[in-house]
């Protein structure tokens, strides 16, 4: 017996109705990436589950090599230049074989989708919009059990504002595509196919090339992921070796309860308010877009003056160094990216102010801080100076405003200096150029419209920090680990190159 989903608890055990027709009648086409030798003993577990399931299943291992496959399973060879492009061949096989099947199933070889992942799919389908795909997240689990979420991690996040409530089901979209799989019906591939986002030669753009083969009859087709939040241990699809447990990657189970129930919330209540930004660029990749799971910035708390009591931070995501900062004793304030992400820092005795910009701000009026904190948004915003200016007039005279942006005047050199080098040489473009290559966003750094993303120098800071009534006192170079040894060679000369992101330390006049 399942809990009422409008009681905000997670929900299994699923019924499993398939579309009017019998469980043995459902034909399924399920086609496995398995490059290499690597991951054989989980794609014998994975050939062990599809042939147990009470369906007409039939099997394709789409390999480099030849490989036992056993009966029952056909495998077909493909000799990609690596591993990173063999995905993209499950499309053509999904496409010649449209007519002959009910349901089509991609996975890599490691990602175990189960009866019950298949039960909850069909059953769930059925309340969904034809533009939405039912859609799972992928979940590890340590030695000691503990279940931790390795695609929640970075710039993505759930977006509290596509929360829909059908029926006895919520949904919502994760911004991270991802899950190593999907699952289609007959009807929504061939929508797929038809929409000329489906079979096009093998490309990246949001994600890497794996993760682009199983992502784009999301991206490219017309169609929206959605996650059925109100049933989601149901859509949890085991990655089965593991390998970013205990790597400081993702989140663990409680971090993605709390979130899961505050979008619940979100659902039963009907108001789906926005983020408080446009949190990602539009480079590829989304390079740098906003973290929603910084770490504690021991070198924000180091920026902070002594006898600071209380501290304004804006742009807040899932508030480790906010906490981190009310543990040591100062009453902090923060005004969070959305209503889902900073659950943590309230926990961690952190003050939460939601809404808008302007209204979070009118929120606020009337009290007075130590202490603004704006980590890593102003590049992102149409406006800063403005929204800069509104939380600055908060500040005390004589107080402090923490900045943190990234050195965005150091990638921009960065590429103009290997392209020009390249273009003299036979010296390849360093990696990072390479996969920005073709794609014009890059060369426009600084055309906001264009990139959805500033580039930001010293001079700049002070320009941005002059015309919201703050004087810039000091910056601080932060350098990633491998550019210390250059530094030490410079005797720090070029520090301002070399660093990834700039603090500003600012005072209010």
């Amino acid at each position: 017996m399942r809990a009422n989903p409008r009681q905000g608890h997670l929900t299994t055990a699923l019924d499993p109705p398939v579309n009017g027709e019998s469980r043995s009648t459902l034909k399924i086409l399920v086609v496995i990436a398995s490059y290499g030798v690597g991951n054989d003993r989980y794609l014998s577990q994975l050939l062990q589950e599809y042939r147990s399931m009470p369906f007409q299943v039939d099997i394709v291992v789409l390999s480099n090599i030849k490989k036992e496959v056993g009966p029952g399973a056909e495998l077909v060879v493909e000799l990609p230049k690596n591993g990173w492009t063999l995905p993209f061949s499950h499309k053509k096989i999904f496409a010649q074989r449209l007519n002959d099947y009910d349901l089509f199933i991609y996975s890599e070889d490691d990602t175990l989708i189960t009866e019950k992942n298949l039960a909850a799919f069909l059953t769930v389908s059925k309340v969904l919009p034809e533009n939405a795909i039912v859609g799972f997240i992928r979940v590890e689990r340590g030695q000691n059990g503990a279940v931790s979420y390795p695609e929640v991690h970075g710039h993505f996040h759930w977006e509290s504002e596509s929360v829909q409530s059908i029926g006895d089901y919520h949904f919502a979209r994760f911004t991270n595509e991802h899950s190593a799989c999907y699952v289609i019906t007959r009807e929504q591939l061939r929508r797929a196919i038809e929409s000329g986002g489906f079979l096009p030669e093998r490309w990246d753009g949001k994600y890497d090339l794996i993760c682009t083969a199983a992502t784009d009859p999301y991206t490219q087709c017309g169609f929206s992921k959605m996650v059925c939040i109100s049933h989601l241990e149901d859509f949890l699809v085991h990655h089965l070796s593991d390998k970013y447990t205990g790597k400081d990657f993702g989140v663990g189970g409680p971090e993605m309860q709390r979130q899961v129930e505050a979008l619940l919330r979100i659902g039963r209540n009907g108001h789906r308010p926005a983020s408080l930004f446009r949190t990602e660029t539009k480079l590829r990749g989304a390079l740098y877009s906003k973290g929603y799971y910084e770490p504690v910035r021991p070198e924000i708390i180091a920026a902070i003056p002594a006898g600071v009591r209380s501290v304004l931070s804006v742009g807040c995501g899932w508030g480790a160094t906010e906490a981190r900062l009310a543990e040591q004793g100062m009453k902090v304030t923060a005004v969070p990216i959305d209503t889902v992400i900073p659950g943590g820092a309230e926990a961690g005795g952190v003050e939460i102010v939601g809404g808008t910009f302007e209204i979070a701000r009118g929120k606020l009026a009337g009290r007075q801080f130590d202490c603004l904190l704006v980590s890593s948004i102003l590049h992102l915003l149409e406006d800063p100076t403005t929204v800069l200016a509104s939380f600055a007039q908060l500040l005390s005279p004589g107080s402090v405003a923490i900045i943190l942006v990234p050195n965005l005047l150091r990638f921009k050199l960065t590429y103009d200096v290997a392209k020009k080098v390249a273009s003299y040489s036979r010296v390849p473009l360093p990696i990072i150029c390479m996969k920005m290559r073709g794609d014009k966003s890059f060369e426009r750094l600084g055309d906001f419209e264009t990139t959805g993303v500033h580039t930001i120098s010293r001079r700049i800071l002070r320009d941005w920090s002059n015309a919201a009534g703050l004087r810039l006192e000091r910056t601080i170079e932060l350098l990633p680990q491998r550019a210390r040894t250059a530094s030490r060679l410079t005797l720090g000369l070029l520090d301002r190159v070399l660093a990834s992101e700039i603090i500003a330390v600012a005072k209010r006049t």
